[in-house]
């Protein structure tokens, strides 16, 4: 069957769909069905059944032959190393593991503060929690202090899992300071902090608390604790709008049966196969697709200790590509702006047979058709765009390039997956026709995997998604839909800004901004103006090598945005920066860039990834005579 028909078979019967899906799963008590709308607006999938993740994603594989497949490659241009973990080697890590947290009192329904770099043992870890049907929260290596302090409140750890440091390119960063800091600003204390000490740094243990990794493995192995589908597997926190963060729930039986769905219908590999996500533990991507889509599903999956330039160079994807035998792979578009950037003719790539990839698969930002052009380009493979959330887990809209690959129209990502009903809602929830911008809202109830709710936290659950369209659960993002029905995601919904009162998307604007040959990187933000309300103002990077002025940069980028998107977008503003500030996924925080403009106060993101270009963002606004009094507040 096509995409069309299986969308339809889904839209004709739900429950049907993911029974079926179901069954790739192994239960022990299969669920009698799989929605529960008991609680609607609150829905379940699969709570009568009974399962567990660790089994299904480890030991399930030994027992079915698969024992000497290699389960894990870390490759670590930091160390520069490579490590190859069999799934019979990591059904006995994980036991060992989960066999330490038990002996320490750790048991179904606790919870586990998980603080690591990307090491193998993260993975052991997550899968050691599930073992026990302990609900672990991976809280990014190296996060600040009060921002761990704030989770470790929140979700009150009976235990830490934790490395003794990370490595960001040549620089040791020590975790267990951090870690010692945020337990004595937090209200709660974690009873037990498990310590795996790497070479790099080696961590001073608190005596009565701390055990060392090693020695914390000296007790009998645990057996899989079967759990509930409607059980959490993990909480995983995101950035909040309030600065509080949102503990995002993920409930363990749709949880498996939707990725385990997603690596051969998305992603198209069959088991056995590499699969390749570039990203971290610490965010959802990390979750679904480094440690618990590929190892459910039976693949081999790349734990990768590096960045995509500077270690050592632009062409250590392609080398990764190379060595591992990669078929299928994933990572963000900030990731190739940063390649193209430092290696604008791609003549990097041509020292490494990448042949075995299928594939590039594109999330966490918008993919600007300038760097999905240039990835094709040079790679020589499709690239797919696809959009999905936090909170969703998994894809909203791709293209299901394992039921059949559609035809590409680079800018969108493709159409909405099964499980997912998609709307473009107006201001008062009414839909919008073809073409027309307005809010993405998904029509209750979201699929198997999804958020239920948040952790402990019903009510903001609610306010945050369900109450603004009764009946749907709002994304916070903008976009449209074409004659076709592929989706078109514009911009997160406060990024679509009113210029004398024509709303804009400055997404729309950062399409034609990447176009120009000599910008690398770009970001639109709505400043304040007093006749119009708000007017675009435009951040642009250079590539490297670039000959011309920043002054005819920005005449030229600015004749272009007016000639394609027409002298209504009022685009007269740009200023050359040296970098964007991110946060440590990669996502543009342009939030916080449009508060510097219009001098508001504003909180330092948690997941900055470096706040001294804040003050570079200030001074290049101040050129064209803005920011003149933005503060952190």
């Amino acid at each position: 069957m096509g995409y069309r028909d299986v969308y339809a078979g889904w839209q004709s019967d739900p429950e049907a769909f993911w029974m079926a899906q179901a069954k790739a799963i192994d239960w022990d008590v299969p669920p009698t069905k799989a929605l529960h709308a008991e609680n609607a607006p609150l829905y379940e999938w699969f709570s009568d059944g009974m399962v567990n993740t660790c089994y299904n994603a480890v030991d399930r594989h030994v027992e079915n032959g698969r024992g000497n497949q290699v389960a894990i490659i870390h490759d670590s241009p930091v160390t520069n190393s490579v490590t190859k973990i069999t799934f019979a080697e990591l059904q006995g890590k994980t036991a060992s593991l989960a066999g330490a947290l038990v002996a320490r009192g750790v048991g179904k329904g606790d919870r586990v503060i998980i603080y690591m770099p990307m090491i193998p043992e993260a993975l052991v870890a997550m899968l050691a929690c599930a073992r026990i049907g302990a609900i672990h929260s991976v809280v990014f290596g190296g996060f600040a202090a009060h921002e761990l302090a704030v989770r470790i409140d929140d979700c009150t750890p009976k235990a830490v899992i934790a490395a003794s440091c990370g490595l960001e390119g040549a620089k040791v960063i020590g975790y267990k300071p951090l870690l010692d800091d945020a337990i004595n600003q937090s209200k709660h204390t974690p009873e037990t902090c498990i310590i795996f000490q790497r070479p790099q740094c080696a961590a001073e243990l608190t005596p009565g608390r701390d055990i060392d990794w090693v020695e914390a493995q000296n007790v009998p192995p645990a057996d899989c604790v079967p759990v509930e589908g409607n059980h959490p597997a993990y909480v995983l926190y995101t950035s909040g709008t309030t600065g509080a963060p949102k503990g995002v729930v993920r409930p363990t039986g749709g949880h498996l049966v939707a990725l385990n769905w997603t690596m051969k219908a998305i992603y198209n590999v069959d088991p056995g196969d590499v699969f390749w996500a570039a990203s971290d533990v610490g965010w959802v991507v990390g979750h679904s697709y480094i440690c618990y889509g590929p190892l459910i599903h039976g693949n081999t999956t790349v734990v990768f200790e590096g960045k995509p330039v500077g270690t050592p160079d632009a062409a250590t994807f392609w080398r990764v590509i190379e060595d591992h035998k990669v078929k299928s792979f994933f990572t963000a578009p900030t990731a190739f702006r940063a390649i193209k950037r430092e290696d604008p003719t791609g003549e990097m790539i041509k020292k490494h047979d990448i042949s075995c990839l299928q594939a590039l698969y594109l999330a966490g930002e918008r993919a600007d058709p300038d760097t999905i052009q240039w990835a094709q380009k040079v790679m020589g493979v499709p690239v797919y765009d696809h959009w999905w959330q936090t909170e969703t887990g998994y894809t909203i809209a791709g293209n299901p390039t394992g039921i059949e690959a559609l035809p590409v129209k680079i800018g969108s990502p493709t159409v909405a997956m099964p499980g997912y009903d998609v709307h473009i809602l107006d201001e008062g929830g009414h839909e919008v026709g073809p073409g027309t911008l307005g809010a993405i809202a998904i029509k209750l109830p979201l699929p198997p995997g999804t958020l239920p709710t948040l952790w402990n936290a019903e009510e903001r659950f609610r306010k945050s998604y369900l109450n603004t369209f009764p009946g749907y659960y709002e994304t916070g993002d903008a976009g449209m839909k074409d004659e076709d029905g592929y989706l078109w995601i514009m911009a997160r919904t406060d990024d679509v800004i009113n210029v004398a009162g024509h709303r804009l998307s400055t997404g729309a604007m950062e399409e034609v901004l990447a176009a120009h040959p000599d910008v690398a990187e770009c970001a639109v933000i709505g400043v304040a103006d007093e006749l119009k309300g708000q007017l675009p103002l435009g951040f642009l990077c250079l590539n490297k090598g670039c000959t011309k002025s920043d002054a005819e940069v920005v005449a030229e980028t600015v004749k272009m945005v007016r000639d394609q998107i027409g002298p209504v977008a009022a685009f007269k503003l740009a200023v050359v920066v040296d970098r964007l500030p991110k946060t440590r996924s990669g996502k543009i925080l342009r939030g916080i860039m449009g508060k510097i403009a219009d001098s508001q106060p504003f909180k330092m993101p948690a997941t900055i990834d470096d706040p001294a270009i804040l003050d570079e963002v200030r001074d290049a606004l101040q050129t064209v005579g803005y920011a003149k009094g933005g503060s952190q507040g």
